[in-house]
């Protein structure tokens, strides 16, 4: 079997988005029935210097459809840090980034494989390929973030495990 990038990105952001999504509605079940604050979650942290539970998911939604969103223009920026965000808004930024990303069609992205993208960080410009781009920055980032978050969850008592996180498998039907 060989994997496009489609197959190794688009595939992957949907299957893991899903997840997030699902990790995210049973984090607030379970906030809500142990009576644990929400806005209290939103700005939780695994350790002091580490960014808030809310810039993680919304970094896994600019790493997945913002991603994707860079392919199509050739530029891609670090997420903005979310000041003002509830819970519920970041359970909608899930469901949005994941529209997004259902919305890609695999001829597209090889089609924007080989195409030049620029990962502007300040003053600095990174040059990639967006295939290279996706595969070596976007999906682990992605990860990177969509785990912390689960993890921020577990850490509140969340009833969540492994196939939460991994959510709906590629199995032989």
């Amino acid at each position: 079997m060989s994997a496009s990038l489609y197959d190794a990105t688009v595939a992957r952001f949907e299957q893991t988005l899903s997840a997030l999504s699902n990790v995210l509605a049973k984090g607030r079940e379970h906030c809500i029935a142990q009576d644990i604050n929400l806005d209290s979650v939103v700005s939780s942290r695994l350790y002091p210097d580490m960014l808030p539970f809310s810039f993680q998911v919304v970094s896994s939604a600019h790493h997945s459809a913002g991603a994707l969103a860079a392919a199509r223009s050739g530029e891609f920026a670090p997420p903005p840090r979310p000041d003002d965000v509830d819970y519920a808004a970041l359970e909608k930024m899930v469901t949005d980034a994941l529209g997004v990303v259902q919305s890609v069609e695999a001829g597209e992205l090889a089609e924007l494989e080989n195409n030049d993208l620029v990962f502007r960080l300040g003053d600095d410009e990174l040059p990639f390929l967006v295939g290279d781009f996706l595969l070596s920055f976007s999906i682990p980032n992605f990860y990177f973030h969509a785990t912390t978050a689960y993890d921020l969850l577990r850490m509140q008592g969340t009833p969540i495990g492994k196939r939460d996180f991994i959510g709906r498998m590629l199995m032989k039907t």
